[in-house]
This record gives structure tokens, sequence and C-alpha cells, in this order.
């Protein structure tokens, strides 16, 4: 059985979660807004599912649901630099994007740097965000270590998701969206939960063996995608967004934590740049020429990535998101316990 609940309906609901369990509205506000925007989008790992792991993290005091992000004042010229006082990065992100976007189409080049947050969610809402002011933007950020070095038996690499959006004037933007693991940890837990085994060469078990049981996995490690070409991707994102940004590796947020049950302590690099100021004095609009490769994509009959999370969310923003049962259960649960109704 299944309910139809309005995207904004369920949004307020979510959102009441997160203030009936203590949070702010500068925290719950983004954090539901992401949530649902993942479970209209047909993205069920990073949505309703992570409301729960949300609640986990702020009831062992590992998240602030108080904190107010504030600009710091040394960022200045084409770096913006926000802390999120142990928050969660969605309400920095809110704070420094606005800021982010002027300095991008001023400079032509902007990186927005968030510190001291706590992240749980997909990366395409902010590259989406980013590409509503008609700007390409690059995000990524660590994760925890669960991921093993190409050739390597033990976690110490994170999911490290790195996504990517080009603006197209009044159309969907071009966004991907991927974790450098090869798949999302969400996945493997949603393997668990419906008891389902996982595909072959998603991850090793303790003993550094291929694994295809889920619990096993998440005792093990999980393989970088590509190889030798996604557990070095994952490594430049360990030096970009943990090292130079001053901010935890994945290995530094496992020690932190002590489990990955938790929602990642670290930080996160957002770089925005804008198309015009890149193009001016060459020959002809960027914004055509980019519709010209990704027509000729289309026409070859492949099909550009968030397409189908694009056609999702246009039946969900029409029709209503479709809920389980088991779903409503838990949300009712939740509001009704806060915190102390997390498992």
């Amino acid at each position: 059985m299944s309910q139809i609940i309005s995207v904004e309906a369920l949004r307020q609901r979510v959102e009441q979660v997160f203030l009936r369990a203590g949070m702010n509205a500068v925290q719950a506000s983004p954090l539901a807004r992401v949530i649902v925007a993942a479970e209209r989008d047909g993205c069920k790992s990073h949505g309703l599912y992570r409301v729960e792991g949300v609640l986990r993290t702020l009831q062992a005091g590992k998240v602030s649901g108080t904190a107010v992000p504030v600009v710091d004042p040394a960022g200045n010229g084409a770096l913006v630099r926000v802390n999120a006082r142990g928050g969660f990065s969605n309400a920095a992100f809110d704070l420094g994007l606005p800021l982010l976007a002027e300095r991008a189409r001023d400079l032509g080049l902007a990186a927005l740097v968030i510190n001291d947050c706590t992240h749980f969610a997909a990366l395409w809402p902010e590259v989406e965000a980013v590409t509503g002011h008609g700007l390409a933007a690059l995000v990524m950020c660590p994760s925890y270590a669960t991921v093993a070095p190409a050739g390597g038996s033990r976690p110490l690499l994170g999911t490290n998701p790195l996504a990517f959006g080009w603006p197209r004037p009044g159309r969907d933007p071009y966004v991907f969206d991927f974790a450098t693991s090869v798949a999302a940890r969400g996945e493997i837990e949603l393997h668990r939960r419906a008891g389902k085994p996982l595909p072959e060469g998603w991850a090793m078990d303790a003993a550094g063996r291929p694994t295809t049981d889920p619990d096993a996995a998440l005792s093990g490690a999980m393989m970088p995608f590509g190889g030798h070409k996604g557990s070095a991707i994952g490594t430049m994102i360990e030096l970009l967004a943990g090292v130079m940004i001053g901010d935890l590796t994945s290995p530094e947020v496992l020690d932190f934590l002590g489990t990955t049950t938790l929602a990642p302590c670290h930080g996160e690099l957002v770089l925005a740049l804008s198309p015009e100021r890149f193009a001016a004095g060459r020959a002809g609009d960027p914004f055509a020429r980019a519709e010209a490769l990704l027509e000729a994509i289309e026409g070859q009959g492949a099909r550009l990535p968030s397409q189908r999370r694009f056609a999702a969310r246009a039946k969900a923003e029409a029709d209503g998101i479709a809920l389980s049962d088991a779903e409503v259960a838990q949300l009712d649960r939740l509001l009704a316990s806060g915190p102390d109704g997390a498992r």
C-alpha cells in the first residue's frame, strides 16, 4: 500500500520532525528541503532514509541542530568562506551562495569553502542552485573512510562525491553527481534492508575478500569506481576538499566519529564559474555552443545524466510523492518521539 502526499506537504512534515527534535529553523528548513528533493526526484538513497541518520547524529552530540553559520571575514576576493559552526552544511551553503554567485559573475571564478559542517545529502542540490545563477559549478567533499584505494584491502578513502552542473537557459541544467566509490554507501544499506545481495565488484569483507553480502560489505570496504581512476579522483577530493581547505579527511572523520552510523563531519568545496567571462573575446555564444554539443549527444540516442531524475521530479510535482505505509509510520513515529525514536 502507498499514500500520496504533495511535495510541499512532505517538506513541511519532515521539517516538523526536525523542529520537534530541537533544531532551529535555520538548520531544519534546508535539511527538510534537500531530503524531500531527493525523495521527489526518485533518489531513495538520499531521501527519507536519511532522516533517522540525521537524528542519530544529533542525539549523539556530533552535530549542532541550533548552529547559525557565519561568513568568515577572512574570505575575500575569489574565496568565500563560511563557518558552519558545527551544524549541517546545507544552512551554510544557503548563506554563502549569494556571495559566491556575485563574486563569480564579477571575477569569472569564485570558490565557496564550507568548514566545520556535517554533510549527509547528495551534491546536486548545491550544483543546481549555482546553475540557477547562470554559472557552471563543480562541488566536492570527503566522507568517512569506507573505500579501499585501488590495490588496497582496507577502508581509507571516503565515497567522496563529485558533482558538476552547466546552466541551460530555459531548460533543466546539465548535471551529474556521483560517488567515487562503485556506489553510494546508502545503496548498500538499502540492499541490506531489502535483503538483496550486492552486485559483484562493489565491496570486500573485513578480510579483504570480494563479497556480495551487504552486512559483510558494511563491515569491510567498498571499491572505487573504475579501479585506479576512481581511486585517484577520490584522493584528489581528499586533498582539495579536506587538506587544502583545512578540514578533515575521511580517515580523520572516522577517527572522530568512531562509527559510520552517523552523518560525517568535514568540509565542502564549491567552485562557481561564469561561462560568459571565460568565453569573453572569443567567437560564439558559450551557451549556444553547449546546446549544440548536448543535442548531438541526445541525437545519438544517448541519455544525458539526471534526465530520469528530472522526469521523476516533474511527475512528483504534478501528482505528488508515493510513500509506503512503513515510510508514513516512520515519520509519524519520529514526529511523536523526536530524536529518541531514531534507530
